[in-house]
């Protein structure tokens, strides 16, 4: 009868990628046959948590079927659902209110609600198509990101409005990595279920392909080795504490705004809402599918095509529109590289996990972008021809801007802040700065010290 008992509770546990408080049914399963110190299991699972705060790569496209572990993916805002209420973490709960037990449920509900999801699962779409529509979604706002980053630098710049520049702390990516941050908090914490349910290749395109090539880590880190090489080290020391202050505090204006855009939302048709929402135009089946892929591969061959053409008519004269456009070739495969590596998030080392709380990925995109954009930096030093400075100039404010991220190393410091840990935030916050900062000063700075090109 205990045994029955325990088989029918691990049934009724939802697992939440979002809440720190919902707790893995694969732990719960390896606590009880192990016998794991409670303590330990929930440290493990938030570590985990954290370092999937801001993107798991494909694997976000495997938990909305049924992962490795055959368990079911239940989040915050799908849970009720399937029957389960899961606590919300206070620091992400859009309800201050919001309930903090589990409400009691109906294992033989479940059960049934389970398998008819398998049934479901039966005739779900190929993954080749999911994965396809994922990609596209990805290298569309990927160039949209590019071109935006590009318009928040010409309107901030020393050309108008004079607010940001290459000689001072206040980088001309700054803005952009504001505006990203910001709407980070929106798209990739608030609302990131919400735009799931009608496409999760949708909320992945918005989240890892839009705001991760609006936001650089990379430039960021370049502008301060280009300060470094004029011994302009307050800047330097200013422009890391800074930045890292105003996107950090970008992101939590973004997710209080959200909050309660969302709270206003919901009061004014709390009688809908309570009654269901329809998603009628979610891309769950086969032919909208196909219809969705068509439709952006169209848009991506007309951006690409377009890129390309202006490209061949800008490319003699060297301007920083020559750049541009070969930014909007390039940088779609670093939003592709980069979510590939999102994927070792929460993954930890080794066989055993060890450092679960550190986003390898992450870190990984932005300290490789900024070694290769320092580099690029040292070749435009030492050819010093138009052609070449157009193309690694297009390489580093495309592919590599596009490969490291501001937007998702934000959404992960926060988490790591507000867990039972905060003091992993800035040590993964000066791992990261210290590690480019460092290499970059190798590759970049000393060699323009040594030879004189500064």
């Amino acid at each position: 009868m205990d045994c029955e008992n325990k088989d029918s509770e691990l049934r009724t546990i939802g697992s939440s990628r979002t809440s720190s408080a919902a707790s893995s049914l694969r732990r719960r399963s390896l606590s009880l046959s192990f016998s794991l110190p409670k303590r330990l299991n929930d440290d493990d699972e938030e570590s985990e948590s954290v370092s999937e705060a801001g993107d798991i790569g494909d694997r976000e496209l495997q938990s909305n079927r049924y992962s490795g572990s055959g368990r079911l993916r239940l989040t915050g805002e799908n849970a009720p659902e399937h029957g389960v209420v899961v606590p919300i973490s206070e620091g992400w709960s859009h309800d201050p209110n919001a309930m903090s037990s589990v409400a009691p449920v109906s294992p033989s509900k479940l059960i049934l609600q389970t398998e008819h999801k398998k049934n479901e699962e039966k005739t779900e779409v190929p993954w080749v198509l999911e994965y396809a529509s994922c990609l596209l979604f990805q290298a569309v706002f990927g160039i949209l990101g590019v071109l935006l980053r590009y318009g928040l630098q010409i309107l901030f710049g020393p050309r108008i409005v004079g607010a940001t520049s290459d000689l001072s702390y206040m980088y001309l990516d700054l803005p952009s990595n504001m505006v990203g941050s910001f709407l980070m908090g929106w798209i990739g914490a608030v609302f990131k279920e919400d735009i799931s349910r009608f496409s999760t290749s949708l909320a992945i395109g918005l989240s890892t392909g839009f705001l991760g090539s609006l936001t650089t880590f990379s430039g960021w880190n370049q502008k301060m080795l280009d300060l470094s090489v004029e011994h302009q080290w307050v800047f330097v020391v200013l422009g890391y504490l800074i930045g890292l202050f105003l996107v950090a505090y970008s992101f939590i204006f973004g997710v209080e705004t959200a909050k309660g855009v969302r709270w206003l939302y919901r009061r004014a048709t709390m009688n809908s809402f309570n009654s269901g929402t329809d998603y009628h135009w979610r891309v769950d089946t086969y032919k909208r599918y196909v219809l969705v892929i068509l439709f952006l591969l169209c848009i991506l061959l007309v951006l690409w095509g377009m890129s390309i053409g202006l490209e061949v008519t800008e490319f003699s004269s060297g301007s920083t529109k020559a750049q541009l456009w070969l930014a909007c070739i390039v940088g779609p495969f670093g939003v592709w590289i980069r979510w590939f590596l999102a994927r070792l998030n929460g993954r930890g080392l080794g066989k055993s996990g060890l450092l679960k709380w550190v986003p390898f990925g992450t870190l990984i995109a932005n300290v490789l972008a900024a070694c290769v954009m320092a580099a690029l930096a040292t070749l435009k030093k030492a050819v010093k021809t138009q052609r070449c400075d157009t193309v690694a100039s297009g390489i580093q404010f495309g592919l590599l801007g596009c490969l490291s991220t501001v937007s998702t190393f934000i959404a992960e410091f926060h988490a790591m802040r507000e867990s039972k840990y905060p003091w992993r935030a800035y040590v993964y916050a000066l791992s990261t700065m210290l590690m480019s900062f460092v290499l970059g000063t190798l590759i970049y700075s000393v060699f323009v010290w040594t030879q004189n090109f500064n």
